[in-house]
């Protein structure tokens, strides 16, 4: 009799815990894959976050409930059964703190897209630590813990922890400063006074990460970002001059060169990728020189990495419009004149 018993207990619980298994992927991998399907058919995305969010929490789920009634078939005494239950509805706790964290992140990169937030990790991870930190005093609370001391411990101890992480603290209130001015912006092409540069691809909570135009990264820390000298090549606006440095030689009739260099600089800004349409280029003379008169041509693109392919062809295209129109760019001359001294 006894042994009858406890193969159907252990038959009991088998099934128990095979249909639960059965239930989570049944949820998993249908329903959610339904609803994920049906989401993507409506005008709000936030059913989409929400549906994502639960990936993978839903099996665990049934599988906690499965334990749970698993637990109430067994001969377990009062005590053990409450410890049980407690333990299963902490575990369920975690899930709901794991699904809130999720849902938290999706929602920030939601808005970050609808630019409301800036594009930047730490308000993800800002997000995430909050979902995090209500979840864990909710289960503390359950469990019979108050949390009034810990408050208190965690504010007296505040400043202990401020000491240590002074460098830390410094680079995540330095990196919600860049944020909230929006002078530096996720995208912007930037130069530090240090002479590093490129785009700014992330801010996170300690590093501003810059891709630079080799494709490598450079790591900025945020307070050194904030007390640094930065020039942004994105603001106010992407399109920005180019300027052109050309000599020719002291022969040359000056109007005939403003006229032939601003047809080529016209012409270049209309059929290069990058240049700015409409825009009337012109120059400006400015040295008498030791072998050539200089001056400066204006020219303009639309962003900064554009300047260089303008430069190139325009330099090209100028090169060879000068050689045909006869106007002389000098190569460099150093004249000695010898005077003779009478003896």
């Amino acid at each position: 009799m006894i042994a009858t018993d406890v193969l159907n207990m252990s038959l009991s619980v088998g099934g128990l815990l095979m249909a639960s298994v059965v239930i989570g992927l049944v949820m998993e991998r249908v329903i959610l894959h339904r609803l994920e399907a049906l989401a993507q058919h409506t005008s709000w995305e936030g059913d989409e976050i929400i549906v994502t969010s639960l990936k993978g929490l839903t099996l665990y789920s049934c599988l906690l409930a499965g334990i749970y009634l698993v637990s109430l078939r067994l001969p377990l005494d009062e005590h053990a059964g409450e410890i049980v239950g407690k333990l299963v509805l902490v575990a369920f706790l975690l899930l709901v703190t794991l699904f809130m964290m999720r849902l938290a992140a999706g929602f920030v990169s939601h808005y970050a897209r609808k630019a409301v937030l800036p594009s930047t990790s730490i308000f993800t991870n800002l997000a995430k630590v909050i979902a995090f930190s209500v979840g864990i005093l909710v289960i503390l609370q359950f469990l019979g813990i108050s949390i009034t001391p810990i408050l208190t411990a965690l504010g007296v101890g505040g400043l202990a922890v401020a000491l240590a992480l002074q460098d830390t603290l410094s680079n995540i209130f330095s990196g919600l400063h860049i944020i909230a001015t929006r002078q530096i912006r996720q995208g912007n092409y930037i130069r530090l006074d240090g002479g590093e540069e490129g785009y700014v691809t992330d801010i996170t909570w300690r590093n501003t990460v810059i891709r630079t135009l080799s494709n490598n990264m450079v790591l900025v820390p945020n307070s050194k970002l904030a007390g640094a000298i930065v020039t942004n090549y994105h603001l106010p606006e992407t399109e920005m001059g180019v300027l052109v440095q050309v000599g020719v030689s002291y022969d040359s009739e000056l109007e005939e060169v403003e006229r032939v260099t601003t047809d080529v600089a016209r012409e270049l800004l209309l059929d290069v990728q990058g240049g700015v349409h409409g825009f009337e280029p012109f120059i400006r003379y400015h040295t008498f020189a030791d072998f050539s008169i200089n001056f400066t041509v204006i020219l303009r693109c639309k962003e900064y990495v554009d300047q260089y392919l303008v430069k190139h062809e325009f330099v090209k295209r100028l090169h060879r419009r000068y050689r045909d129109e006869g106007i002389e760019i000098p190569y460099p001359i150093r004249m000695v004149h010898y005077k003779d001294k009478k003896t």
